[in-house]
This record gives C-alpha cells, structure tokens and sequence, in this order.
C-alpha cells in the first residue's frame, strides 16, 4: 500500500453513502475497511492490516481494570464496522457513524498517510479554526525535525 494523502470534498448521498477519490482509492488495498469514530468529531476508515495493528495494540496496551483504557476501547473498537466500497467507489457510513461525526451533506476526506479521515465540512472547518493557535504551538515544538 502507498501512502494515503490528500485532501477531498465530496457529498454524502440521501443513502449515506460518500464516493471516496479515485487517487484515494488507487493507493487501498482491496474493497473492504473498518470504520470506526475517530479520537475528535470525525470517522477513521482503516485497511484492514492497519486495523488489525491498531487495535491489537489498544488490546495489549491496556488493562481491563482500567476505567480510562475501557473508554478508550469502548470508543473506537467497540463502535468499529467493515464496509466495503462499491463498484462506483462509495462507501455507505453506517447511521451510527454518520451521526457521531455529524454527517450532513459536504464531508471533507483526508487521506493520513496510514488511515483516512472522513470530516463534515463544516465541523472540519470549525476545528481547524478553533485549533489554529495549538497548530502553531505544535509545529513550533518540532522547530529542530530536519529532513
């Protein structure tokens, strides 16, 4: 698999179902991901193998006696679905999904080199405005990466 970049806009059909990019879907191994609510107000769409390493990895991190490691797991894995892509490229965003990004019409796509985001536009807009200054604060701590 290459690396997922970039970002899209696309609309959100009255069957909750979003085209995902051609360039997007070029660099994804096969058809089938798993969906799943993202850490802020949007969805993660993994490949399998990247979903398999994550949450093998939330599993072994963590500890069943912990009350923040099972709201953790109780808010990504738990929520976690396989879909597939159809022919035409869609991807249909089970109810649930769509309402806890706030899934309207216009959805914001980015592919995170490993993973894809799927935001609603306006939200995505909104988060990047009210996070503007903590991007600033963050990339400026990583003022001595070199490449």
């Amino acid at each position: 698999m290459n690396l997922l970049t970039g970002e899209f806009r696309n609309t959100l059909d009255e069957k909750g179902r979003l085209s995902l990019p051609a360039k997007l879907r070029g660099e994804l191994p096969g058809t089938s991901f798993v969906l799943t609510q993202g850490v802020d107000a949007c969805l993660w769409l993994f490949p399998p193998e990247q979903w398999s390493v994550l949450s093998k990895k939330l599993i072994e991190s963590t500890s069943l006696f912990s009350a923040r490691a099972r709201l953790v797991q109780r808010r990504i894995l738990a929520p976690a679905q396989e879909v597939e892509v159809d022919k035409l490229g869609r991807l249909a965003i089970p109810q649930s999904l769509r309402e806890f990004a706030g899934l309207t019409k216009e959805c914001v796509i980015l592919g995170i080199t490993k993973y894809i985001e799927i935001w609603d536009a306006e939200g995505y807009r909104k988060y990047l405005e009210e996070n503007e200054s903590e991007f600033i604060a963050a990339a400026e701590e990583l003022g001595g990466l070199t490449l």
